[in-house]
C-alpha cells in the first residue's frame, strides 16, 4: 500500500466535499493533526477510521486502500490486487495462507467438483443398467473417484502454491 497515494486521495476527497481538516477531525473524533498525518502519508488510518472515511466520502474501503476512485470494470481486479498485497504483507502464517487459498479455490470450482460427482454417478448407473457385476462397478467407480480426486486436488495445489509461494505477475 502506498501511504502517500492514500494520503493524497484522502485530501482530494476532503477537498471535493469542501471539508476542512478540523471539520473532518470532529466528525471522526480525531484531531486535525491526525488528519494531516494521514494526508501527508506519515501513517495510515486504522480499519475503523477507514470505515468512517468510506462512509463520509461515499467511497469503498478498497478505493481508500488503492488511493483512487475505481470504476466497476476495474473493481474486481483492484480488489484482487489489494488482497494479494494484504496477504503478502500480512502476519498470516504460511499454513493460514494455504488454508485461505484452498477455501477460495474450492468456492471458485464448486461447479466443476459437482460435475465430476455427477459424471461418476452416471458411470455407476450406466454400468448398473448394463448389468455389470458388482465387483466391476465397484472397481471402475473406485478408480474413477480416485482419478477425479487426484486431478482436482493437484489443480487446487498448483493454484495454492502459485499464490502462497510465488509473486503473481500481472
Amino acid at each position: 500500500m502506498d501511504q502517500v497515494k492514500i494520503g493524497k486521495f484522502i485530501a482530494q476527497c476532503r477537498n471535493e466535499k469542501n471539508i476542512t481538516q478540523e471539520e473532518l477531525g470532529e466528525k471522526l473524533g480525531v484531531t486535525n493533526k491526525t488528519i494531516s498525518r494521514w494526508e501527508n502519508g506519515h501513517y495510515l488510518p486504522d480499519i475503523e477510521m477507514m470505515q468512517l472515511l468510506s462512509k463520509e466520502f461515499s467511497i469503498s474501503i478498497n478505493e481508500l486502500i488503492s488511493g483512487e476512485k475505481i470504476n466497476d470494470l476495474d473493481y474486481k481486479e483492484k480488489a484482487e490486487e489489494n488482497l494479494i498485497v494484504a496477504l503478502e504483507n500480512s502476519t498470516f502464517t504460511i499454513k493460514e495462507k494455504i488454508e485461505f487459498h484452498k477455501k477460495k479455490w474450492l468456492k471458485e470450482h464448486i461447479f466443476d467438483i459437482v460435475l465430476c460427482i455427477i459424471a461418476w454417478l452416471v458411470v455407476i448407473v450406466a454400468l448398473k443398467l448394463q448389468n455389470a457385476e458388482g465387483y466391476l462397478i465397484g472397481t471402475i467407480s473406485g478408480i474413477l473417484a480416485v482419478f477425479f480426486y487426484v486431478v482436482r486436488y493437484n489443480q487446487m495445489m498448483i493454484y495454492v502454491e502459485d499464490r502462497v509461494y510465488k509473486k503473481i505477475e500481472k
